[in-house]
């Protein structure tokens, strides 16, 4: 077969993109995790008498905790593979990422296992999410300067 022809065949069998449908599903999931970090707050604000600044931390660590236990049980990925980028935009999906590491590590011990693999995913998230923060900071420090 030439090469001409197996790549008329590949891409007639290729799955095709459905990007109304994904689209979507992100933006429903995207909206429902939304909803579950509002209730929340609300929750503590409610529960504890606590500011909205208060709360929103305590709020951001109980969202990502629910995602490590799903990811811990399985269900996470369940729900990303309907969900997409719904689930892995928000916090939650970073919450994912470093669990799933730490889950493919623990069977070579605590410290070369999971301290080594935790940040393998998440690493490259930190390290441009630092140096975005420090080039936008710089510009806008400089901007500042001149009194824009």
């Amino acid at each position: 077969m030439d090469e001409k022809k197996y790549n008329l065949i590949a891409e007639e069998l290729k799955p095709k993109k459905q990007v109304l449908k994904n689209t979507f599903f992100a933006f429903l999931f995207g909206g429902i995790i939304g909803m579950i970090g509002q209730f929340f707050l609300d929750l503590y604000q409610q529960l504890f008498s606590l500011s909205e600044k208060d709360a929103g931390p305590i709020m951001i660590i109980t969202l990502i905790l629910l995602a490590a236990l799903l990811t811990g049980f399985g269900v996470f990925d369940r729900i990303a593979n309907i969900g997409g980028a719904g689930t892995f935009i928000p916090i939650t999906g970073f919450s994912n990422a470093m669990t799933s590491s730490a889950l493919e590590g623990k069977s070579e011990g605590l410290v070369t296992g999971i301290a080594t693999n935790i940040f393998k995913l998440g690493g490259a998230v930190i390290t441009f999410g630092i140096v975005a923060s420090f080039v936008l900071g710089g510009l806008r420090y400089v901007i500042s300067l001149f009194g824009a």
